[in-house]
């Protein structure tokens, strides 16, 4: 489960997340939805406590930056940044080492497989392109097999085969009972995952709704996006 609580980012007099408070439980796929600038990247990076904010954030009941939360929680960033000496296969083992994984292997070898890295073993980061390195940052964040993910812009830069993959995966998080979070300004590429979504404007949260809510009302999410930011 994840739980913000009066989230507030500035930089300077500005506030790039407004007192926002909302919560994600296990079993969930919920969506930050806005425009460029409307705070979505900053809050996944206080979630993921990389940065000082003012709030609570409690990650399965512990504090987001304690070391508790940061074994369970996978975090994708917008833009991927690989070490430039490390192969493919290097990652996943410094990954590993970091978090003292046990039996990793064959789930690194699983990861490859399906995101069609395991016979680029070899490259290099510095080597990679921009999909490649979005994909060897998918299986870092995955191979901890994390409780909460956080996912900023993940499709962007993907081919067919990845998003397609991506897609399962996050599915098969939820079916685990894992929470995700996945920030994106693309509805259309997480129509038929959300479970919740919150609409950002402006660094606040416009409008929350389930999936349910939107069903029953009729309503179209793209429309009711449109409606609100506009």
């Amino acid at each position: 489960m994840l739980n913000v609580s009066h989230l507030t980012k500035k930089y300077k007099k500005t506030a790039a997340n407004d007192n926002l408070s909302f919560v994600v439980s296990s079993g969930e796929i919920a969506v930050l939805a806005g425009s460029n600038g409307a705070g979505k990247s900053t809050a996944i990076k206080c979630i993921a406590g990389l940065l000082r904010y003012e709030g609570d954030i409690e990650i399965c009941g512990f504090k987001n930056k304690s070391l508790e939360a940061k074994r369970i929680t996978g975090y994708i960033p917008e833009i991927p940044a690989p070490f430039d000496l490390l192969t493919i296969w290097e990652h996943m083992e410094f990954i590993a080492r970091a978090y003292s994984l046990e039996d990793w292997k064959d789930h690194a070898e699983e990861l490859m497989e399906r995101f069609q890295l395991d016979d680029k073993r070899n490259k290099l980061g510095k080597e990679l392109s921009k999909g490649m390195q979005q994909k060897i940052s998918i299986c870092c964040a995955l191979l901890i097999r994390p409780r909460v993910v956080l996912f900023d812009e993940p499709f962007v830069g993907l081919d067919p085969h990845a998003i397609k993959e991506l897609k399962s995966i996050i599915l098969s998080l939820k079916n685990d009972r894992a929470t995700v979070l996945i920030s994106t300004h693309m509805l259309e590429s997480v129509s038929e995952l959300w479970d919740r979504v919150l609409i950002m404007m402006n660094g606040r949260i416009e409008a929350e709704r389930t999936r349910e809510e939107v069903e029953k009302k009729g309503e179209d999410l793209t429309e009711l996006f449109f409606k609100i930011t506009e």
